[in-house]
């Protein structure tokens, strides 16, 4: 029986609840939890411990050696959330595992020293500069140019991040950021164009195989206008020479930063002149539903693919990728308590029949301050049209009313 540890702050969030649901359908394996808080319900564990702080590498090794006590060695340490990936290999490392890459998963998590990594290794990424002053902040827009974008060296979905255009804007950003020699801020060339992600499954450094989405438009202009419902669209023919230079790139760069088995996640654009850039890269399988997204996109579980890969080294593939498939996120204008969704009937008779999984807004929930919504529907169908099409009636149709 192979002891296979998962490390999650609160067990109970949907994403991570099911990623255990994914570890627990492996053969053979004792699933044990390190958690901030006790899971509910049939949770599925077979033990685990709760510490203060699931973000504290000390705190963990502790709990850990309770299991380790109560179960004997472990097979493997695993984790899916960005703020934890450091910490896991802190773990492994201490028990010998694989995953013990202190220094590949520190070059993952802080923007920065990603960036410096993949630039050294030839990979094109924003322009960016270190800012542990508001001074630093002026240079870095005079040497770098408007616009730009502040945010945290090791922050995830635009979360405290400032878009600058102006000198005005640049004022605000670094008041609200406050860059300061205990609290760096990353100043970071704002790439414009088409913005879309890859995410990869790698098995021990290679990449075994890959997905690739649009962003309809970037998080950080619907960060910015909140009214907008944002649409991720999954096309299905993703084999053709447009993306053979992404494929190219983004390989290279997992290979090179040190990966070893699991997902990755990158945010790359098509800029207006053709070339490409990396936005940024995580060692961890992509949030917002994505694993979802991917999972309809060919017709299997990919929550179980990473799971596979993270614990056994192993990939079921070739897949072939049967679908396109596009979500669309349900939010509006205004402020308060979700008070109604309005279109949704019309909606429903229109999309009739392409409609594969939906998570409506809950009355009287507050509204959500993520460019994810209070809600989203996942669309799929053979051909791109139809699922463009499909979006498209959805954010036209269906309004999310609050007060």
């Amino acid at each position: 029986m192979r002891n296979v540890v998962y490390v999650a702050p609160f067990p109970g969030i949907t994403a991570t609840a099911r990623f255990g649901r994914a570890l627990r359908s492996l053969r053979n394996i004792r699933l044990l939890g390190l958690f901030q808080e006790a899971p509910r319900g049939d949770h599925g564990y077979d033990d685990y411990v709760v510490v203060r702080d699931a973000l504290d590498p000390r705190q963990l090794i502790e709990g850990a050696e309770i299991l380790r006590k109560r179960y004997g060695d472990f097979h493997r340490v695993v984790g899916i959330l960005e703020n934890v990936q450091v910490q896991l290999a802190m773990v492994a490392r201490h028990y010998g595992l694989p995953g013990g890459d202190v220094e590949a998963a520190e070059r993952f998590r802080d923007k920065g020293t990603m960036k410096d990594a993949l630039r050294s290794l030839g990979v094109p990424v924003a322009a960016h500069a270190r800012l542990h002053s508001e001074q630093d902040g002026y240079e870095a827009a005079e040497r770098i140019g408007l616009p730009l974008v502040l945010k945290p060296t090791s922050g995830a979905g635009c979360r405290s991040t400032y878009e600058v255009r102006t000198p005005h804007d640049l004022q605000l950003g670094l008041a609200e950021s406050r860059p300061s020699r205990h609290h760096e801020v990353i100043a970071e060339e704002f790439l414009e164009g088409n913005e879309y992600s890859f995410d990869t499954v790698c098995l021990q450094g290679k990449p075994v195989f890959h997905s690739i989405s649009r962003y309809f438009p970037g998080p950080l202009e619907v960060t910015r206008n909140p009214w907008i419902q944002w649409v991720v669209i999954l096309p299905r023919d993703i084999s053709g020479p447009w993306f053979d230079d992404i494929r190219r790139v983004a390989f290279d760069a997992v290979r090179k930063m040190g990966m070893g088995s699991g997902v990755t996640h990158m945010e790359w654009f098509r800029k207006k002149d053709g070339r490409i850039a990396i936005g940024e890269v995580a060692m961890r399988p992509p949030g917002a539903q994505f694993s979802s997204l991917v999972g309809y996109a060919h017709d299997i579980d990919f929550y179980r693919t990473w799971a596979r890969a993270a614990v056994d080294d192993a990939f079921d593939g070739p897949h072939d990728r049967r679908y396109a498939v596009g979500i669309c996120y349900l939010r509006g204008a205004g402020q308060g308590r979700v008070v109604r969704v309005d279109g949704l009937e019309e909606a429903q008779r229109r999309v009739q029949g392409l409609v594969v999984e939906a998570k409506l807004p809950t009355i009287g929930a507050p509204r959500s301050s993520s460019y994810e919504g209070d809600g989203y529907v996942i669309v799929r169908h053979p051909s791109d049209d139809v699922v463009q099409a499909a979006t498209k009636i959805i954010v036209e149709t269906v309004q999310v009313r609050y007060g």
